[in-house]
């Protein structure tokens, strides 16, 4: 999982008004940019290579998405000669991520990516980087009254809205387009998810032969299994059940299989080894929408970059969603996070064929 004030309120009103809004909004308000048109001329690599230019790279916690992310970032680093002098974790802790930080630089970097976790302490932590002259890029949030182009290079985020919209697609698709839904939406003013739960409610609605019975919130990703029960006993029509991420889904799988409601389909984000296992075998998780990692880390390296010769970057860039079904889920899974699936699901695939 991954904002000042101003941010979230703005998120907030967005993710109850995608009638009039189609499109991910950053957290002042930005227009997103695409991701592909964020590149590197060959007078830039020229301009890049053999000055020594050193990079690291702050993040909040280790998972796939990191991996990925690192992997894209360090690839593009690479090319350019710019040498990753720090890759670090700080588990979800804002105070280990201020630690993290004052250790990089000591190293002098000249670029730093990072995910803020909390944008208010987050402020005063990274206006130590500022005043050092170090390059900032970001991932998905600032630091709470930081300005694009004067404090940091830019964010890039996923498509918000576009992970919402497809995730609402492969529901309305395991059901036919018609029958009873269920929505479990992140109770927490977080940007990332209260964009992505907001488009996923705003195109069911287009959707005249959908109903959505229930929408009830989550906090703790341990709960999926309670609340998902609790919507089936409330609502025996349930035909398919939308998860926010991919830890609550195996809760809601859970619940399903628990109630033996072998028919209610499960659609989530972020790819998870559990879920697409239950997927490849015919269970009732149907859908997986994923961002694309691997690409943000390309793009957050390549908006660095571009900071450091002075050319302007966009303030705000998404990455796309993608749609990952039992039938494409071993291309998605490279295409998102640029390696093979675990091997429980390479021998479940292997074994459909």
């Amino acid at each position: 999982m991954r904002a000042s004030l101003k941010g979230l309120l703005l998120a907030l009103l967005c993710a109850n008004a995608f009638g009039a809004v189609d499109h991910t909004v950053g957290p002042n308000g930005e227009t997103p940019t695409p991701y592909v048109q964020v590149k590197l001329a060959a007078q830039d690599v020229a301009q890049l290579k053999g000055k020594d230019y050193k990079a690291a790279i702050l993040m909040h916690t280790t998972s796939d998405f990191s991996t990925a992310l690192i992997a894209g970032a360090k690839k593009v680093f690479d090319e350019l000669g710019i040498k990753v002098v720090a890759v670090t974790d700080a588990e979800m802790d804002p105070k280990k991520q201020r630690t993290d930080l004052e250790t990089v630089l000591a190293l002098k970097p000249n670029i730093i990516i990072s995910l803020v976790i909390d944008p208010v302490s987050g402020a005063v932590a990274f206006k130590q980087a500022t005043e050092q002259g170090v390059k900032l890029v970001f991932i998905s949030n600032a630091p709470q009254g930081f300005k694009a182009g004067k404090d940091y290079a830019g964010i890039v985020t996923d498509d918000l809205f576009g992970m919402g919209k497809a995730a609402a697609e492969l529901m309305a698709d395991s059901i036919a387009g018609k029958g009873d839904v269920a929505v479990m939406h992140h109770a927490a003013n977080y940007y990332v998810t209260n964009q992505r739960d907001g488009a996923v409610k705003a195109v069911l609605a287009r959707y005249p032969n959908i109903k959505v019975v229930a929408d009830k919130g989550i906090a703790n990703p341990n709960d999926g299994e309670v609340i998902a029960s609790a919507i089936l006993t409330q609502n025996p029509t349930v035909k398919a059940i939308y998860a926010p991420w991919d830890a609550i889904a195996e809760g809601v799988t859970a619940a399903i299989r628990a109630a033996g409601s072998r028919d209610v389909k499960v659609i989530t984000m972020d790819l998870g080894a559990a879920s697409a296992l239950d997927m490849v075998k015919g269970g009732n998780v149907a859908g997986i929408v994923s961002d694309l990692p691997y690409d943000m880390g390309k793009t957050l390296a390549t908006m660095g970059a571009l900071s450091l010769i002075n050319k302007p970057t966009p303030a705000f860039v998404t990455v796309d969603a993608i749609k990952v079904t039992s039938a494409n889920l071993a291309a998605q899974w490279n295409k998102a996070l640029f390696r093979q699936p675990p091997d429980a699901v390479l021998k479940a695939l292997a074994a459909k064929k």
